[in-house]
């Protein structure tokens, strides 16, 4: 089949080469060792990082703040907040300074399936680490950090679930 190019002058770089698709391929690399671990306890991956984003600021979180840290978008997290919620996982809460406004924590439940998940993930690191290397990873973090930093953070981006 047939393409007409993007463009006649610039044509588009090899799509082995683009940069996205490489970042997203990595990421299934990663993600599909973590996958089982997640859906054994119910859980997505966007619902997992809504209660990781909470365990890690070990505090109350507005909805808006929860979708800075996890770059899900408001209507998605909307979603997953309510089902989160009754699931009992995590609390709603009047905000103290805006009684308008809502912020949520995890309940007792979401930090026990938190406390039962930590294992295999860290065995899930750990095995990640012995394939690629634990230099290779550190490495990694750092060169990830690197682009965050020189072509600044991704405001206003928000992934979709």
């Amino acid at each position: 089949m047939y393409q007409t190019p993007l463009s006649s002058s610039e044509p588009l770089r090899s799509f082995s080469r683009s940069l996205p698709m490489a970042l997203m391929r990595a990421r299934e690399s990663v993600m599909v060792r973590f996958r089982p671990l997640l859906r054994n306890h119910g859980l997505t991956e966007q619902q997992w990082r809504v209660m990781r984003a909470m365990a890690a600021s070990r505090g109350k979180l507005r909805p808006v703040e929860l979708s800075q840290l996890t770059y899900i978008s408001m209507p998605s997290l909307s979603r997953l907040l309510k089902t989160l919620e009754g699931r009992q996982l995590i609390a709603r809460s009047r905000h103290a300074s805006d009684l308008r406004g809502a912020e949520f924590e995890l309940t007792k439940a979401g930090h026990a399936i938190g406390t039962q998940i930590a294992p295999d993930f860290s065995a899930t690191y750990a095995e990640i680490e012995k394939l690629v290397g634990h230099e290779q990873v550190e490495q990694l973090y750092v060169l990830l950090e690197q682009v965050v930093q020189r072509l600044g953070p991704a405001e206003g981006c928000a992934e979709d679930e």
